[in-house]
């Protein structure tokens, strides 16, 4: 008769998703004076194609302190298999040790904190992350490296990574590290390309993260890996926005690299379990 430990083997996984934080909604929302937690239809979907439930992680901090003492984050961790983190906020400055260089880019601090509360214990846990746009840079500051605030300021000679207008129609050629395990996971792509939607990137490489691909043109850092013994990517592009453009690189490959990793981990988890319990 099958057991809890075989009903564990066979269930879908379960993909946590880092929440967009909007923290002043506007008035016709009918939100007046609340947060708004959410995430965009693309990347929810881009997991549940591939046969996993995708969940969205609500955000805790200082303000919500109850309700961190009565439910704490490990035990979001210990339901989820993976986590996705989402685009979209800058990150601030202030989580990687520098002041702001102009006002516009002050980026959402409180939105930091959440996350990377989130990366440090999934990385415990030693279970999958993957982290888009603005989440490759948060894995970058969580293993202590640093970002242009500006690429267009501080990378003067570097193309535009966004428009404004464009959005995700703007896009770059990359170029895959050789022998990188991104390099691994296209060895007959011929079109290496990709969205780019955004104004900040990686300047200092975090401790043990490796650059798996750059912008073919300016060498801007577009895709990072963990050395660690958990898996950990980051990319820069939005590959949620490439199902069904035959023009960019395939988005599946890289979402089928990450769940095997989570069923590996659920795997080395149930069995753990298991042992213990005989």
């Amino acid at each position: 008769m099958a057991g809890p430990e075989s009903d564990e083997w066979h269930r879908p996984l379960r993909i946590g998703i880092s929440a967009r934080l909007m923290h002043d909604p506007p008035p016709e929302l009918g939100f007046r004076k609340k947060r708004l937690q959410y995430l965009e239809q693309s990347i929810a979907h881009w997991i549940i194609r591939h046969g996993a439930l995708a969940f969205m992680v609500p955000a805790v901090d200082a303000e919500s302190a109850r309700v961190e003492r009565a439910v704490p984050i490990s035990c979001y961790v210990d339901v989820f298999d993976g986590l996705v983190l989402q685009g979209g906020a800058d990150v601030a400055p202030s989580s990687y040790g520098q002041q702001p260089i102009d006002a516009r880019w002050q980026g959402d601090p409180v939105r930091d904190r959440y996350e990377l509360a989130l990366i440090r214990e999934f990385l415990a846990q030693r279970k999958p992350v993957i982290g888009i746009c603005r989440g490759c840079q948060l894995l970058n500051v969580a293993f202590g490296g640093t970002l242009y605030q500006d690429i267009a300021t501080q990378v003067p000679h570097a193309k535009a990574h966004v428009d404004n207008d464009l959005y995700d129609d703007l896009y770059h050629e990359v170029t895959l590290v050789p022998g990188s395990a991104l390099d691994a996971l296209y060895p007959a792509e011929r079109t290496l390309r990709v969205t780019s939607i955004h104004h900040q990137a990686i300047d200092r490489l975090g401790e043990g993260l490796q650059v798996e691909a750059r912008s073919s043109e300016d060498g801007i850092v577009e895709a990072v890996k963990w050395a660690g013994p958990s898996y950990a990517r980051g990319l820069q592009w939005h590959p949620e926005f490439h199902a069904d453009r035959e023009t960019l690189l395939a988005s599946a490959p890289v979402m089928l690299d990450f769940l095997n990793a989570c069923a590996q981990r659920r795997r080395e988890t149930t069995g753990a379990r298991v042992q213990s319990a005989v």
